[in-house]
């Protein structure tokens, strides 16, 4: 993938979240992330009568179904028609737009999920951005952490990309599916319409409208 690729306009419908003044004031999906606490923060007394405040700095949609065996902290806004399932986590700054399942066991923190996303079981979901219809099968994880503790930096084909950040997951652009117990390592970056087949090991830059696979390596047993 080419930087120009990585913008928002490539990856999004900015049509489909509430977190569009982000998004204009940024270029790429990264940069949105350390603004989302302040975002939401000044966002949420302002929703005005279709959103409820649940609790302390967390604002929800009409129509939300929310099991009582799920946890939310804020700062946090949950769109109308949303269903959170038992065991649901939701680990501050989330902005989750409308009819979004977050399921039994999904934890998410620091991340804007567009309408229609469905993470409805076992999945993490940290410091990233999910686009519009995304769907992750059961188990599917967005790691935001390299085991070194350091920058995560982007290699599209002009070069490197520092993103400033040693916490950054995932983009995934609309209508992405990620396939069962698949892991996509810190800083991928997913375009519109791919697929990603279950129980892959994901890194890098994935161009939109493709099939990954993966692939079977091995070494000689010593």
């Amino acid at each position: 993938m080419r930087k120009v690729d990585l913008v928002h306009k490539k990856l999004f419908n900015l049509e489909r979240t509430l977190a569009v003044p982000l998004f204009e004031r940024t270029a790429f999906g990264w940069e949105v992330l350390p603004l989302l606490k302040d975002f939401i923060r000044e966002t949420g007394p302002k929703l005005g009568k279709d959103y409820e405040q649940i609790v302390e700095n967390v604002w929800v949609g009409k129509g939300c179904l929310i099991d009582p065996r799920s946890a939310l902290i804020g700062p946090a806004i949950i769109g109308h028609d949303c269903e959170l399932r038992p065991g649901c986590y939701i680990r501050e700054n989330v902005l989750a737009g409308n009819n979004c399942v977050l399921g039994n066991s999904t934890e998410i923190k620091n991340s804007i999920l567009f309408d229609g996303v469905q993470a409805a079981h076992f999945n993490y979901i940290g410091d990233s951005v999910v686009g519009y219809m995304v769907h992750l099968g059961a188990g599917a994880i967005l790691s935001n952490l390299k085991y070194t503790k350091t920058e995560i930096v982007l290699h599209p084909e002009e070069g490197p990309v520092q993103t400033g950040l040693k916490k950054f997951g995932a983009l995934l652009g609309d209508f992405v599916d990620v396939g069962c117990q698949t892991v996509l390592n810190p800083g991928t970056i997913v375009g519109r319409n791919t697929v990603v087949y279950p129980m892959v090991n994901v890194r890098g830059l994935i161009p939109q409208d493709k099939i990954v696979k993966g692939a079977v390596e091995w070494d000689q047993l010593r």
